[in-house]
């Protein structure tokens, strides 16, 4: 027998995510309706873990590697990059954990298969994960706001990094309890159905499964995209208020190209976080606008929560990419890494130099 429609208990609540509908379809529906879509999503299993793998290793080597160069760089430890790694390590926690094992319940026709305590921690971290990237871009943005409007201000300390990033942290796991709570681990191998589910579970009374939804749908969305737009309107107010009137000199100029570029590479981190994000917000939204599935046929559901999960996992993977294309120092090292070669000839071409 196949388990149950559904992507994973653990893909549920990253941005609202698909298994809240799951236990809704089981709570008000046959049981043996949910199998309808596991065929469809089988002929399709060639397709999806390549990519879901291409997924995994570009956003774990690219968010690795640019751990590494912040760390090792001391011209990169300041407020900003400070944040950008910890959204990295997010994702790093994101797609070397939670992936593999939604992953496996996705297409394993026997169910979950990582026993109780995963069942209720992976679901915990994926959703974890999400709140902390787009707490710690909430953060960047403030940050470029006060930097462009109060340059003369003292900046946040190292300790103040570190005590907001554990409160971000902290936040994001508080917020993410709720389908962690809810969801379920049944082992319906002693009734004689060789299957292990992992759902959630949500109560029938107060719609909580659905207000939950649209309270992750409104912060996942209009916290980042607010707070950049917000940073966006303050930082021209205040470039304008401030600007010296005449030719601006070089230093000057370099200053704003300097800004420009790292809040460039914010406002691209954020669209996309929301791009990728958006198709599974929607289709969650629409799982629990619809628990009968009149809108989208039962069919379709498992492929389609498929794809919009794979795209919304493939946010790990552009940050870096981002980084480097508006950051010199990041491309400085990519190409110390690519070309070792080259770096010991600069090397020792710059040794007689500083000798003389």
């Amino acid at each position: 027998m196949d388990r149950s429609f559904a992507l994973t208990a653990n893909s549920s609540h990253e941005t609202g995510g698909p298994e809240g509908s799951k236990g809704q379809g089981l709570n008000h529906s046959d049981p043996l309706d949910m199998f309808v879509g596991m065929e469809l999503l089988q002929r399709f299993k060639p397709l999806f873990l390549p990519l879901y793998c291409l997924v995994v290793v570009v956003a774990g080597v690219g968010n690795t590697f640019l751990l590494a160069c912040i760390l090792a760089d001391k011209k990169l430890h300041n407020v900003t990059n400070f944040f950008i790694g910890n959204l990295a390590a997010g994702d790093l926690l994101m797609c070397l954990s939670c992936v593999p094992l939604t992953v496996s319940y996705a297409f394993d026709s026997h169910g979950w298969a990582f026993g109780r305590p995963l069942c209720h921690l992976v679901p915990l971290l994926q959703c974890a994960t999400v709140f902390a990237s787009v707490l710690s871009l909430t953060a960047i943005a403030v940050d470029r706001y006060i930097v462009v409007a109060h340059p003369v201000r003292q900046r946040i300390s190292v300790w103040g990094c570190g005590a907001v990033t554990l409160g971000v942290w902290l936040l994001s796991l508080a917020l993410a309890a709720p389908p962690s709570l809810y969801t379920r681990y049944l082992d319906l191998r002693p009734s004689g159905i060789d299957l292990v589910v992992c759902e959630e579970f949500w109560p029938d009374s107060g719609n909580l499964r659905l207000l939950y939804s649209c309270f992750i749908l409104i912060t996942s969305y209009m916290i980042p995209l607010l707070s950049v737009s917000v940073s966006y309107c303050a930082i021209t107010v205040s470039l304008k208020r401030y600007s010296i009137p005449g030719e601006p000199s070089s230093s000057q100029q370099r200053w704003s190209q300097r800004r420009k570029k790292t809040f460039s590479l914010l406002v691209a981190s954020v669209l996309a976080f929301a791009l990728c994000w958006l198709p599974l917000q929607v289709l969650n939204l629409l799982l629990d606008l619809d628990p009968d599935f009149l809108i989208i046929g039962k069919r379709y559901i498992n492929v389609l929560q498929v794809c919009c999960h794979l795209v919304a996992m493939s946010s790990a993977c552009y940050n870096p990419f981002i980084y480097a294309s508006l950051h010199s120092k990041v491309r400085m090292h990519l190409k110390g890494y690519l070309c070792p070669c080259r770096n010991r000839q600069r090397e020792m071409e710059e040794r007689p130099t500083s000798r003389s």
